[in-house]
C-alpha cells in the first residue's frame, strides 16, 4: 500500500487506527512513523506504533514538538515525551532552536511560554535559544522577562548566556542596557568585545567601538572587521583602510568578510591599487565562489574606473544575483556605456531574473546620460506596469535629471508638481542643474526657492544659481546670492582632485601651491600649455563667472585642480599607462576640452571620476561624449 494511504486513510474514519491497524503491523517502518505533518497524522502513527508493541522513541521526537508545540496538542506530545528515556527540556529545546533560526521566530517566544506554564524548568540551552528568538524579532520586553529568568534560576555565571543577553540588547537597539551589563559581567571573552563593537558600528557609534577595540585583551579577525566595516559605513574610508594595513601588520588574515568591507573602502576612495591586492588575495583563498565578495570586487573595479576588468569579473562568476546584474548596468551607466547597459538589461530578462527597484536606477542613468528621453520614460512606465515596482524618490530624481538634461524642463517641473511624494533635495537640485545647462533662470529661481528650505546648507545650490545669474550678466542677483550665502554661513566647498601614485594619495585644490613639487608642476604645466595651444585649445573662460578681466580668468582656469592632478600624474607614471583622477566637483568644460586633447599629445587614458560621472579621456574623445 502507498506511504500516502497510510496518513489519510482515516481523514473521515476516526477509529481507523483501532480498527485497522493489524492488517498494517508487518508494514510498519521508520519512514512511516516518520511521515506526519499534523497532530491527528501524529496520533494515527502513534497508534500504530502501540498496537505493535514498538518503542515510542521510534517516533522522531523533534518532529512530535514541532508539530505540536503551538496547538492544542501540546500535552499530547507531552505524553509522549514522559516514556521515553531522554530529558523532556532537550526535545523542547530542539524545536525552540528551530523556530529561534528559522523564519517565524515569535514562535520560539511562544513555545517558551507553554512550556512555563507547564512546570518545565528550562536549561541554559532554552534561555539562549529564546533570546536569540528575541534579537532576531527585536523584542527586548521579552528578552527583559527570560533575562530575570536567568538571574533567577542561577545561570548568571554562564559566559555563553551572557552574550546572548548582551546581543539581545543590543539588537534591540538598548545599547545602555547591553553596555551596562557589558560592564558588570565577571568574565568577558572575545566574543563579547565583539558583540559590543559589531552593534555600535551598525549603529553609528563608531568612537564608542574605537574605544572598546582599543583596549581589548584579544582581538580576532571579527573585531578587526567590525571595525572596517563600521568606517566604511560612517564615511570613513580612509580610516578603514588604515586599520586594514595595521590588521596585516600584525598578521592577521582577513576573511570573506573583511575582503567585502576593504573593497567597499577602496570603492569609495579609488584605491586601485589596494583593490587589486585584495582580489589577489581573495582569488588565494577561494574567496570568489562568495557572491557578495565578487559584487564588490564589480562595484570596487568600476569606481576606480576599470569597467572592463568589472565586467571580466562579472563574466566568471559562477552565480550571478540581480545586485551583481544591476551593479553591471549601474556600472555601464557611470561610464557613459549606456548602450551596453540596455543590453545588460535585455539578456538580464532574457534568462529571467527579475530587475529590483537598483536595477531601474541604472537603466534610468543609463538614459539620462546619453539623453534617451523615450526610452527613459518607458523604462521608467514599465517599473510599475510590468514589474510592480514602486518608483522611490530616487526614480523621480533620475526622470526629473533625464527631462532637464534633455531641455524638457517644463515637463520636468511637472513631473514634480505631480509626484506622489514630496520632492527632496535631490530632485528640485537635478530641475537646478537643466536649468544652468539650459539657462533657464525663471525655473532655477523656482527650483531655488525649494532648496533653500530643503538642504539650507548645501553650498552648491547657491553657487548654480549664482552661476545662473553671471552666465546671464545679472552680476547685481549673482552678488546677492553670494550675500545670503555668506548671510547664513554657507561656506563654499573648495573643489580637490586626487591621485594614486605608488600606494601615495596625492590631493590638489585649486591654485595649489603647498605640493612639495608645486614648482615643478606649474612648470610642467606651462609646457603643457603651449602644445595645447598648438594643437587648437582655446581657454574657454565663460566657465569663470567672476567679475574680472580674461588674463585673471585664464589664470584661474590654468590652476584647477584636475589639470595640476593630471600634470603630476604624467610627471610621475611611467609612458602609456593610464592615469586615474577622483574629483569632488563637476568637471568644468574647459577642463574637459583641455582633458581630451591631453590624452591625445600625451597617448594618454586619463580616467577622470567627478561627482556624477566617469569620463575617460582617450585619443583626444571623452566616453561622455560631451553630454554631462
Amino acid at each position: 500500500m502507498a506511504r500516502g494511504a497510510y496518513k489519510l486513510r482515516a481523514a473521515n474514519d476516526v477509529s481507523w487506527n483501532c480498527r485497522g491497524l493489524d492488517n498494517l503491523l508487518p508494514t510498519i517502518n521508520a519512514d512511516f512513523v516518520f511521515n506526519f505533518n499534523t497532530p491527528f497524522e501524529l496520533k494515527q502513527a502513534h497508534s500504530l506504533i502501540i498496537k505493535s508493541n514498538k518503542h515510542h522513541s521510534l517516533l522522531p521526537l523533534s518532529r512530535v514538538a514541532s508539530v505540536c508545540a503551538l496547538t492544542p496538542s501540546f500535552d499530547y506530545a507531552r505524553s509522549i515525551f514522559q516514556r521515553v528515556d531522554k530529558p523532556e527540556i532537550v526535545i523542547w529545546n530542539a524545536c525552540l532552536r528551530a523556530f529561534a533560526e528559522g523564519d517565524t521566530p515569535v514562535n520560539a517566544i511562544s513555545l517558551f511560554y507553554r512550556i512555563r506554564c507547564s512546570d518545565i524548568r528550562p536549561d541554559t540551552f532554552t534561555c539562549s535559544f529564546v533570546l536569540k528568538a528575541c534579537s532576531a524579532s527585536r523584542d527586548v520586553s521579552n528578552g527583559r522577562i527570560v533575562h530575570g529568568l536567568v538571574e533567577k534560576l542561577g545561570y548568571r555565571s554562564d559566559l555563553f548566556l551572557n552574550n546572548t543577553i548582551v546581543h539581545m540588547y543590543a539588537c534591540g537597539s538598548a545599547m545602555d542596557d547591553a553596555r551596562k551589563l557589558f560592564d558588570e559581567m565577571p568574565e568577558r571573552d572575545v566574543v563579547t568585545w565583539n558583540i559590543m563593537i559589531t552593534q555600535l558600528t551598525k549603529r553609528g557609534g563608531i568612537g564608542e567601538a574605537q574605544e572598546l577595540f582599543d583596549v581589548m585583551p584579544e582581538r580576532s579577525v571579527r573585531s578587526w572587521t567590525a571595525m572596517i566595516a563600521g568606517y566604511v559605513q560612517c564615511g570613513e574610508a580612509k580610516k578603514a583602510i588604515e586599520l586594514f594595513k595595521m590588521m596585516e601588520e600584525v598578521g592577521e588574515r582577513g576573511n570573506e568578510v573583511t575582503a567585502v568591507a576593504v573593497l567597499a573602502a577602496c570603492a569609495d576612495l579609488g584605491a586601485l591599487d589596494l583593490g587589486r591586492r585584495v582580489h589577489e588575495y581573495s582569488d588565494g583563498c577561494g574567496f570568489r565562489k562568495n557572491v557578495r565578495v565578487c559584487n564588490t570586487l564589480i562595484d570596487m573595479y568600476i569606481k576606480c574606473g576599470c569597467l572592463e576588468i568589472a565586467r571580466r569579473v562579472f563574466d566568471e562568476m559562477e552565480e550571478r544575483t540581480v545586485v551583481s546584474w544591476s551593479a553591471m548596468i549601474g556600472g555601464f551607466a557611470m561610464h557613459g556605456q549606456g548602450e551596453e547597459a540596455l543590453k545588460l538589461f535585455s539578456k538580464m530578462s532574457r534568462i529571467g531574473i527579475r530587475p529590483n527597484e537598483i536595477t531601474f536606477i541604472g537603466l534610468l542613468h543609463a538614459c539620462s546620460h546619453m539623453g534617451l528621453v523615450e526610452e527613459g520614460r518607458e523604462f521608467f512606465a514599465s517599473m510599475t506596469s510590468e514589474y510592480g515596482i514602486a518608483p522611490r524618490i530616487e526614480h523621480y530624481g533620475c526622470m526629473v535629471d533625464l527631462l532637464s538634461r534633455s531641455g524638457l524642463l517644463q515637463e520636468a517641473y511637472e513631473l514634480i508638481k505631480d509626484m506622489p511624494i514630496k520632492a527632496n533635495g535631490v530632485v528640485w537640485g537635478a530641475l537646478l542643474g537643466g536649468c544652468w545647462v539650459h539657462k533657464n533662470v525663471e525655473l532655477a529661481e523656482e527650483a531655488f526657492k525649494h532648496l533653500v528650505v530643503l538642504d539650507p546648507n548645501n553650498d552648491g545650490y547657491y553657487i548654480v544659481l549664482s552661476n545662473i545669474y553671471a552666465d546671464a550678466g545679472r552680476w547685481d542677483d549673482a552678488a546677492r546670492v553670494r550675500k545670503l550665502m555668506r548671510d547664513k554661513g554657507v561656506k563654499k566647498t573648495p573643489g580637490w582632485s586626487s591621485i594614486t601614485v605608488e600606494g601615495v594619495v596625492h590631493e590638489f585644490v585649486a591654485g595649489d601651491g603647498s605640493h612639495p613639487h608645486a614648482d615643478e608642476i606649474y612648470q610642467s604645466w606651462e609646457k603643457l600649455l603651449e602644445k595645447l595651444k598648438l594643437s587648437g585649445y582655446v581657454p574657454n573662460t565663460s566657465v569663470v563667472l567672476l567679475d574680472m578681466d580674461e588674463h585673471q580668468k585664464e589664470n584661474v582656469l590654468f590652476r584647477h585642480s584636475e589639470k595640476l592632478a593630471v600634470v603630476f600624474g604624467l610627471m610621475k607614471t611611467p609612458p602609456q599607462t593610464p592615469i586615474r583622477i577622483m574629483k569632488n566637483l563637476r568637471v568644468c568644460e574647459d577642463c574637459h576640452a583641455a582633458l581630451k586633447l591631453i590624452s591625445k599629445i600625451s597617448d594618454r587614458e586619463i580616467v577622470v571620476r567627478d561627482r556624477n560621472r566617469f569620463h575617460c579621456f582617450k585619443d583626444g574623445f571623452c566616453s561622455c561624449r560631451d553630454y554631462w
